[in-house]
């Protein structure tokens, strides 16, 4: 009996499952004809979807990634062969006229070589015996040494560049290049010949000097002069050639390089001498020692700057006197054989929002006027056009003939536009108190 009723319940349990089995195929065979009969009714459209969604592609152009159909227009990755052509004879014929240039302005360029007569000084031993024990006990070994000069000997103690302006061997550079006047000048042309020079006139103001190249009275030769650009018309990124001494060592160096900025005032130190400059020229041609006073150049060959300094601590961040701020000195060198500046006789600092706020000045521009460090250097120079005027340390001078003075505008660039001589309105103010008052203004002293 109890097998029996085991029996049974199995056969219950047999007939369950196969009750399942039967739902789960019926519910699968529905589920495929239902799907087989919206495939055949609506297959067009669900192709055209899935097309759609497996032809999208990345396609690599530059600079940017975009998503594109098959069938479209994609720029490739490497350039087509027309395009890379013309690139390449672009280069080349960049390549060429940096050569042109080069080999046309080089006879221009010259190598300065400076010498002094400095002491030579030759060493000996006393005996330090002596004093006890004689002459003539003298270990070598114990004896102190000393030293004596014996004559002097002229030696290269520093070397810069300069550039030829006129056939008769007229060189401009950097004033701090010449600015000893115990030092013998030597100009080395591009060809090795050696010519004595002798300093004519220096800048006042600017990092810029004159020296002439002293010829024998038989030599006829002359001399190939650069020329002159525009620098009023530079911009930013335009290509530059820089040639110089590099080093004092490398003659007519060439680098290569753009216009990274216009308008820079730096402060610049050298040969003894710091002095601020004001607008110029900031490029990364290399610049380096012994390349001061060489022309910065455009590609047609014309000088649109001079050489003057580099950037220590930074890569290939050099500067250049506009050639425009050079064109007045060398008018007046040829002219007259002297650079005459006008002059009004103040020493002052630069008005900025900072300076205004630390002294608590009521405006935020001018020129305030200030004595030095030093008790010699005074604020107003006595008997100066300023001290004529009856300026005063504390004032601050707003403009000058209707210009504002400003950072970019300073007082010293505005002078710089008129002559000894000239007649300007200064507009000041004094004590919370604005006017004006008239100068002629003087020939600065040298």
């Amino acid at each position: 009996m109890e097998e029996e009723k085991i029996f049974q319940e199995e056969n219950k349990v047999e007939k369950k499952n196969s009750h399942f089995k039967g739902l789960f195929l019926f519910a699968f065979l529905l589920f495929f004809f239902l799907g087989f009969f919206i495939g055949v009714k609506y297959y067009p459209f669900l192709e055209k979807e899935i097309q759609n969604l497996l032809s999208w592609k990345v396609s690599i152009t530059l600079p940017k990634i975009t998503f594109e159909k098959k069938g479209t227009t994609t720029r490739p990755l490497t350039l087509p062969k027309e395009t890379q052509e013309k690139e390449y004879q672009s280069e080349i014929e960049l390549e060429k006229n940096v050569m042109r240039v080069v080999d046309d302005v080089n006879p221009s360029v010259v190598s300065i070589i400076i010498t002094k007569d400095l002491p030579v000084f030759e060493q000996y031993y006393i005996n330090p015996f002596k004093d006890f024990f004689g002459e003539d006990f003298n270990i070598p070994e114990f004896g102190i040494p000393q030293y004596r000069q014996k004559g002097t000997e002229k030696k290269e103690v520093g070397g810069g560049t300069g550039f030829i302006i006129s056939e008769d061997g007229l060189v401009l550079t950097n004033k701090h290049v010449v600015s000893d006047k115990g030092a013998e000048y030597t100009v080395i042309t591009n060809d090795g010949k050696r010519y004595p020079a002798k300093v004519l006139a220096l800048d006042p103001v600017q990092d810029l000097a004159f020296i002439q190249i002293e010829k024998k009275v038989t030599d006829l030769s002359s001399f190939k002069p650069v020329k002159l650009g525009d620098s009023s018309q530079l911009k930013i990124g335009q290509f530059v050639i820089a040639i110089g001494n590099a080093l004092g060592e490398f003659r007519n160096t060439v680098s290569f390089g753009v216009i990274s900025g216009l308008g820079r005032t730096i402060t610049a130190s050298g040969a003894g001498m710091v002095e601020t400059l004001e607008n110029v020229i900031q490029t990364d041609a290399a610049i380096n020692q012994g390349n001061s006073g060489g022309p910065l150049l455009n590609l047609k060959g014309e000088v649109i700057g001079v050489n003057v300094a580099m950037a220590q601590g930074a890569q290939n961040i050099g500067f250049a006197i506009p050639i425009n701020q050079v064109k007045r000195d060398v008018d007046q060198i040829q002219k007259t054989g002297k650079i005459i500046y006008p002059w009004l006789g103040v020493r002052y600092i630069l008005v900025t929002p900072k300076i205004q706020q630390q002294m608590k000045l009521e405006v935020d521009y001018g020129a305030l006027i200030v004595k030095g460090d030093n008790p010699d250097e005074v604020a107003v120079i006595p008997d100066s056009p300023a001290d004529k005027a009856g300026l005063k340390e504390g004032d601050i001078i707003l403009e000058l003939n209707g210009k504002k003075i400003t950072p970019q505008n300073s007082l010293s660039k505005i002078i710089s536009e008129y002559s000894p001589g000239d007649k300007v309105t200064l507009k000041v103010l004094r004590k919370k108190e604005t006017f004006e008052v008239n100068v002629t203004l003087a020939e600065r002293p040298q």
